[in-house]
């Protein structure tokens, strides 16, 4: 035994050394996704609030802000090539701690200092704690960390444990889609814990992906495997049905709290999924993976309290649609609507000038049935009559 530790010293700061290259790679790539979603909107407010006549996607700005997303979720993908997946997921919580700060940065409300720090203790109090538990998760990460050659990922894929937390994972992922579409149950909780299922399979495939890829670049050619592919087609499925149960959430709830919820069921599912399919805490002593849980909670409360302190968007619409309405027949007849929105004026359909309105907007009259009053007629009608007729 040498006196540094010969092959097994050389062995852990390799380990380490890849977890760090991975944490920086997913570090910088969620920062720059950050920066350009930011970016993007940017553009998209200026353009509304400006009468530019151009579309977002002829502006340099939104171009640009597509570019370093495309960077930004690179350095993610290459990420898991690097480090074990219990240490790539949570950290996107750099992200949620990028965008609160410049949210801060570039608000164009005036505040004065003491009501600037009511207003966003919480969204400082919630950075703080979200770079503590960052720094925790970097760490005390998990240093198993194997090359993922397609025989490894053809071991880890039939292993009984994997199986197990398949089977497991399918029943409870149709029964939450049961009560999500037959039962109408459209509680966030049920939505985003099909999304986190769906994740946890996206991102085990993702470093299944990046892992042979990485190895093919440096030499060792491992696309000639039909698992690479397997792994690929599921990859991609399971990102798409998960980008579309989000917009079905977005719908329904709040951006703020789809934030932080998402975010910490997604970390926890996907770490658990990681545990099992790549044994990322196998050969961990206990305070390592107690000190790695608590840097998880620590991040969890810090995502929690930034999105918390995020404003809420109150929809508005100008009138209520009559069709729209149940038990109401479609009243769009040869062009006519039923609610005109003269001169750009909001006013709930009623109309501003009946006088000078053409006759295909006049009130229809109701129809009067004529009849004898007899002696009754002396002291009138109990109402008049209206004729509308087009010389009047």
């Amino acid at each position: 035994m040498t006196p540094w530790g010969g092959g097994h010293l050389q062995g852990i700061w390799g380990a380490d050394l890849e977890n760090l290259i991975g944490a920086l790679l997913a570090i910088f790539g969620h920062l720059v996704v950050s920066i350009a979603l930011n970016l993007q909107k940017y553009c998209h407010i200026r353009l509304a609030g400006s009468k530019d006549p151009r579309a977002y996607f002829k502006t340099k700005t939104w171009w640009l802000g597509l570019f370093l997303m495309l960077l930004g979720e690179l350095g993610v993908f290459a990420s898991y090539a690097f480090a074990p997946l219990s240490l790539i997921v949570p950290l996107s919580a750099v992200s949620v701690i990028a965008s609160a700060i410049i949210g801060i940065i570039f608000i164009k409300e005036k505040w004065k200092p003491k009501d600037f720090l009511r207003r966003y203790i919480l969204s400082f109090v919630g950075c703080g704690l979200a770079v503590v538990g960052t720094y925790l998760l970097v760490t005390f990460a998990p240093n198993s960390h194997e090359k993922m050659t397609g025989e490894n990922v053809t071991r880890h894929l039939v292993s009984w444990p994997f199986l197990l937390y398949m089977l497991v994972e399918i029943i409870l992922f149709c029964l939450l889609l049961y009560f999500y579409k037959e039962k109408n149950a459209n509680n966030i909780v049920v939505i985003l814990l099909l999304v986190a299922l769906l994740g946890s399979m996206t991102v085990v495939t993702v470093k299944a992906v990046a892992g042979m890829l990485v190895l093919s670049i440096q030499g060792n050619l491992q696309l000639d495997y039909p698992i690479f592919y397997v792994m690929f087609v599921c990859m991609v499925a399971t990102a798409v049905y998960q980008a579309a149960f989000l917009s079905q959430a977005s719908q329904m709830y709040d951006s703020s709290l789809i934030a932080s919820v998402g975010y910490i069921l997604s970390t926890t599912i996907a770490i658990t999924a990681g545990a099992v399919f790549y044994l990322d805490f196998i050969g961990e002593d206990v305070l390592h993976i107690c000190m790695f849980a608590l840097g998880c909670l620590i991040a969890f409360l810090g995502v929690f309290l930034i999105t918390r302190n995020r404003k809420k968007a109150i929809p508005f619409e100008p009138y209520i649609s009559m069709d729209a309405m149940p038990g109401m027949q479609n009243m769009h007849d040869k062009g006519m609507t039923v609610q005109p929105d003269l001169k750009a004026s909001f006013s709930y359909g009623a109309l501003e000038n009946n006088d000078n309105i053409s006759e295909i907007y006049a009130p229809a009259t109701l129809p009067v049935m004529q009849e004898e009053h007899g002696s009754r007629s002396a002291s009138g009608v109990p109402y008049r009559v209206l004729e509308h007729t087009k010389k009047e």
